[in-house]
């Protein structure tokens, strides 16, 4: 089922465009709720939007991921296209995600921590079966795949007033990318020459050497024929 969002909803959120805004979107997301941050480890994410108002998540990632969280002995499948509803502590109306459990895979609709906060995760299903993990087990192990720091992002305002996000990193990286090939163009470039040069002087040493022996030839033939020519006058 392909996730089509409402112009109307595009208006309102903020897009991020492209993996690295994506990883570092989702893992302030999760931080801000106070879920873990490791909960939804996607990969490629193409586009991730988020509507303040109403808590409104999607992510579009470029294939489905299947994650094993280790430490609660869980397989977990994410779509193509994933969404929910963002509270404090709280992801509600999930689309596409799933976990195993024993020999089947079921579809997960909501997923919190306790409040008060007690250390534990409680994993929803579609039909009423629910599981509860440490919460820790859902803690990614280091930082987003990409540096957040370093990318920037370009806010511009549309006719409403609403703030639409829009990653220019991709831009960045490209260009900086022909930058470094023209650079190394340029440094390709002397090593080159040195070598065409030698080969066009070694190219006219050889015409030059060809041109003095025709000259010694000349030189040879010329008296000998003189000497020919004196013989024959003195006979």
């Amino acid at each position: 089922m392909t996730l089509t969002i409402p112009e109307d909803v595009r208006a309102k959120a903020e897009v991020y465009v492209g993996d690295a805004a994506g990883q570092e979107k989702t893992r302030l997301l999760l931080q801000e709720t106070g879920l873990p941050s490791g909960l939804l480890p996607l990969k490629d994410i193409i586009e991730c939007g988020y509507v303040e108002e109403t808590g409104f998540v999607w992510l579009k990632q470029r294939r489905k991921v299947d994650h094993y969280f280790a430490r609660a002995g869980r397989h977990v499948s994410y779509g193509a296209e994933v969404s929910a509803v963002a509270e404090k502590g709280r992801l509600k109306k999930i689309t596409g995600v799933k976990a195993k459990e024993m020999l089947i895979w079921v579809t997960l609709h909501e997923i919190c921590v306790d409040d008060p906060p007690q250390g534990k995760l409680h994993c929803k299903a579609i039909g009423g079966l629910s599981r509860s993990f440490p919460v820790e087990a859902f803690e990614a192990d280091g930082p987003p795949p990409a540096a957040a720091a370093s990318r920037a992002v370009d806010v511009a305002a549309n006719g409403n007033g609403t703030a639409k996000v829009e990653e220019v990193a991709a831009k960045k990286e490209g260009a900086a990318e022909e930058e470094e090939k023209k650079d190394e163009a340029k440094e390709e470039a002397p090593a080159a020459a040195p070598g065409e040069e030698k080969k066009k002087d070694d190219d006219t040493a050889a015409a030059i050497d060809k041109v003095e022996e025709k000259l010694k030839e000349m030189s040879t033939e010329v008296p000998a024929h003189k000497h020919a020519d004196a013989v024959a006058a003195k006979n």
